[in-house]
């Protein structure tokens, strides 16, 4: 058959399904998947290769109904140089990353949004079934605000919170947003003032990117990619900010906590349920339900329901349930591939349409459950914060619907899991330090830092891309930087990736190359919590918790009262897909932070776009991007720009 033939070409033994032969599951079950639904991720991307290169360079304009035009001067000589409407390639260029900016802050600044809307009803007494949870992270945020709480109560408080944030979405007072204020590094807002930036609120520039780059409006490239900075700050500080802050307040803020990961986890005597997707509101419920339903899982001749996470929804009931790591986003169609999956239950953000199909070829049940996010051939349930308790019990029992009909003969399970230790919020990364410094919590790490045993740190983001897992790259990558005593932070499904190659593994820890003064540091601060080590890599949360590294940056920065752009700190997506990713990335550059990107991002056709972000960047904010495929070289990349700040600060280098 055809799926034989296309098996053949792209070789999925090699790096079975994006995993290293040694932590892979069996290879028997990547063959099945293909055998039974014909198509998988890689199958699917050897349909699309080789790529158009006008998409892939950025020149690929279709604004308007006088194109599609594309540009071909930046790869041929006398080529068309301009669309029909006289747009050159930096214009394109910087439209088209724009408008990928604006995608990935829409869906960072709803998320927010959401969570915000469900406090207020939290506040206000409106609805049931959520709660505050975390008095303490309730006055830290209003603190950070510039919210009173002296002598309120927390109801009163958190109403504040919640009708600040959703203001910061609208406001028209001409003031800059008040997360910016609250939780923006110091010296990053000065730079932003001076280049004129500063958002007063979010959905206005929202607005006004989508039209300054439709037909006929802004054409300076310079101009456009100012743009693109301010949509950085919004996503930094109108999304991923507020939506972990926030949650954080509803659900509690995350300590570390032991579990396992990949795709092992799924047990063949238990009903098991995936939680995927991105949105705390609907993961929570259903953790909540699936306890409430365990006896009625065991009066099927289950021994009970087995929760088991997918992409971000999965970070986020790991770090506050414990709950197992199952697959990240290009792994959940070989979870329903297992047979053994009864129920995966999705809400926003990097769910794949194909899973609709996927599942259709067993027994499994795919439950939608937003009304923007609904996929051909998944039940949908409704889901809303009034009715949440209703809508995840009919999830549930959904799921144990669907396990007595599941086919043992079509089962094939892995015994392949990996133990992990994630959950490392900010706040537990300062509390754990404070048991050595307890009147300068961070003075450990700063230390650490200016002898040079955690030579640096870079944060691990993003998504698995199949054009690079073939080559296991993140893996690759991580493993250069901790050879070399860098400190690594992971969050998303770059956290999956690292959960099952065992860098969130303590245990781990004298198993990896990793330098040897790294080494002792982690040691010495997991013997300080209680464990035998640190893991390699310190999971930090899902795609918003960046913040958290965030907020570990802005606190060394204004400890050492030293720019962003100064600290030999880097941000990496390694394999980049969304454009949520290119928003992330677009914070950390805004706030001074150099970012790696793999595979490149969509600017090669145009040299004013990517000389704005190699080089006038670094006048601007003190960033600079720069691609590199080779994972290893990408690691010496960042180790060089690691040591050029460590010599610049006079430090060990």
């Amino acid at each position: 058959m055809e799926s034989d033939a296309i098996n053949k070409k792209i070789d999925l033994k090699l790096g079975r399904f994006g995993q290293s032969e040694a932590t892979a599951p069996s290879a028997e079950l990547v063959d099945k998947i293909m055998a039974d639904t014909g198509t998988s991720s890689f199958e699917r991307l050897s349909k699309q290769e080789p790529s158009c290169w006008f998409g892939e360079w950025g020149v690929c304009c279709r604004m308007c109904y006088m194109g599609p035009c594309r540009i071909q001067s930046a790869r041929f000589k006398n080529g068309v140089t301009r669309g029909v409407c006289g747009a050159t390639a930096d214009t394109i260029v910087a439209r088209n990353l724009l408008r990928e900016t604006v995608g990935g802050a829409a869906s960072h600044g709803e998320h927010a949004f959401e969570i915000a809307e469900t406090l207020k009803l939290v506040a206000t007494g409106s609805i049931k079934g959520y709660e505050i949870k975390d008095r303490e992270k309730l006055h830290s945020v209003a603190s950070r605000l510039g919210i009173t709480t002296e002598n309120r109560n927390d109801n009163d408080i958190a109403l504040d919170v919640a009708e600040v944030t959703m203001a910061d979405f609208s406001k028209m007072d001409g003031m800059p947003i008040r997360w910016v204020k609250g939780y923006a590094p110091s010296s990053s807002i000065k730079k932003w003032e001076k280049l004129g930036i500063v958002p007063s609120n979010s959905l206005n520039p929202i607005m006004n990117a989508m039209h300054r780059t439709s037909m006929g409006n802004d054409a300076d490239s310079v101009n456009i990619m100012l743009a693109d900075l301010k949509m950085g700050i919004i996503d930094g500080y109108s999304g991923l900010t507020p939506s972990t802050e926030l949650s954080d307040i509803l659900f509690g803020t995350p300590e570390p906590v032991k579990s396992i990961a990949n795709i092992g986890v799924i047990k063949e005597d238990y009903v098991n349920l995936a939680i995927h997707g991105h949105n705390p509101l609907v993961a929570e419920k259903v953790v909540e339900w699936a306890g409430n339903l365990n006896e009625e899982a065991k009066k099927l001749g289950a021994k009970g329901i087995n929760l088991v996470g997918v992409c971000c929804s999965g970070n986020e009931v790991l770090m506050r349930h414990g709950v197992p790591m199952a697959a990240n986003e290009m792994q959940a169609e070989l979870a329903i591939a297992t047979g053994a999956l009864d129920a995966m239950v999705v809400d926003f953000q990097c769910i794949w349409p194909v899973l609709g199909e996927v599942a259709a070829c067993y027994h499994t049940k795919l439950i939608t459950t937003m009304p923007y996010v609904k996929i051909p051939g998944a039940d949908h349930v409704e889901f809303n914060v009034e009715h949440a308790d209703e809508a995840a019990r009919t999830i549930v029992e959904k799921a144990l619907e669907a396990y007595k009909k599941r086919d043992p003969s079509r089962v094939l399970l892995s015994k392949k899991v990996e133990p992990v230790v994630g959950g490392f919020s900010y706040e537990s990364i300062v509390k754990l330090l404070s048991k050595i410094d307890t009147n300068e919590p961070l003075k450990p790490l700063i230390n650490s830092i200016v002898s040079g045993d955690v030579y640096g740190i870079v944060g691990i983001v993003g998504c698995p891309n199949p054009k690079l897992r073939r080559e296991l790259y993140t893996e690759r990558m991580i493993k250069h930087l901790l050879k070399n005593n860098v400190l690594v932070l992971v969050t998303g499904c770059i956290a999956h990736i690292s959960a099952q190659e065992g860098f969130l593994n303590p245990e781990k820890v004298d198993e990896f190359e990793i330098g040897d003064k790294l080494k002792a540091v982690l040691k010495l601060l997991g013997e300080t919590g209680g464990l035998k080590s640190l893991p390699p890599a310190l999971h930090m949360g899902s795609c918003v918790d960046n913040s958290r590294i965030g907020m570990l940056v802005k606190a060394i920065s204004e400890k050492l009262n030293l720019e962003v752009s100064q600290l030999p700190v880097i941000a990496s997506a390694p394999e980049l897909i969304a454009e949520k990713a290119v928003a992330i990335g677009t914070w950390a550059l805004s706030i001074g932070l150099p970012v790696h990107t793999a595979p490149e991002l969509h600017i090669e056709g145009s040299k004013a776009v990517k000389g704005i972000l190699s080089d006038t960047l670094k006048n601007l904010t003190g960033a600079e991007t720069f691609t590199e495929l080779n994972p290893e070289a990408a690691a010496d990349k960042m180790i060089q720009l690691i040591k050029e700040k460590r010599e610049s600060l006079g430090l060990p280098a």
